[in-house]
C-alpha cells in the first residue's frame, strides 16, 4: 500500500471513531464528559491533516498525525485509568471527598458538578468501555501513522 492510501484509511478510521462518538451521544444518549470531548480532538485534527496532505504532501503533515494519534493514545488510556479509579481525574469531571466541607461549600460543590462523570463507565463492550476501545483504535492508527513517518517518502 502506498502511504496516501494508508494515511486515507486512518482518516476515514478517524472519521468512523468521531460517527462512532456521535451516535453514542444522540442516538444511544451517552452524553459524553470532559475527557471524551478531549479524546476527539486528535481525531478531527487527523481529518484536517488528511485534507492537507491531498494538496501538501509533507512529511511534516505525517509527523503531525502520528504525534496526534500518540495524543489520543494517552488521553483515552488516561481516561480508562480514570474510570477503573486507577488515578483520579479533572476535579471538574470526577468524585471528590467531601470530608471538611461546610453545608454552603458541599451545596455549591453540588450546584457546579457536571452532569457526566469521567469515573463512571457509562458503556463497554466484552469489558472494555468507550475509552479503552478508543485507545486501542488510537494507538493502531498511531502505529499506521508511524510506520508511513518511517517510509521516508511519498509515493
Amino acid at each position: 500500500m502506498t502511504t496516501k492510501q494508508l494515511i486515507t484509511i486512518a482518516c476515514i478510521s478517524s472519521v468512523a471513531v468521531i460517527l462512532g462518538a456521535y451516535s453514542f451521544e444522540y442516538i444511544g444518549g451517552f452524553l459524553p464528559c470532559k475527557l471524551c470531548y478531549w479524546q476527539r480532538y486528535p481525531h478531527y485534527l487527523n481529518i484536517l491533516i488528511f485534507l492537507l496532505f491531498n494538496f501538501f504532501q509533507m512529511r511534516s503533515l505525517i509527523f503531525v498525525g502520528m504525534i496526534s494519534m500518540l495524543a489520543s493514545t494517552i488521553l483515552a488510556f488516561y481516561h480508562v485509568g480514570v474510570e477503573q479509579k486507577y488515578w483520579s481525574g479533572p476535579n471538574s469531571c470526577t468524585n471528590a471527598s467531601i470530608e471538611g466541607l461546610t453545608t454552603d461549600q458541599l451545596l455549591d460543590k453540588i450546584m457546579s458538578a457536571p452532569l457526566v462523570r469521567c469515573d463512571e463507565i457509562a458503556w463497554d463492550l466484552i469489558g472494555i468501555s468507550m475509552a479503552g476501545w478508543n485507545a486501542l483504535i488510537s494507538f493502531c492508527l498511531f502505529l499506521i501513522w508511524f510506520y508511513c513517518y518511517l517510509r521516508n517518502q511519498i509515493e
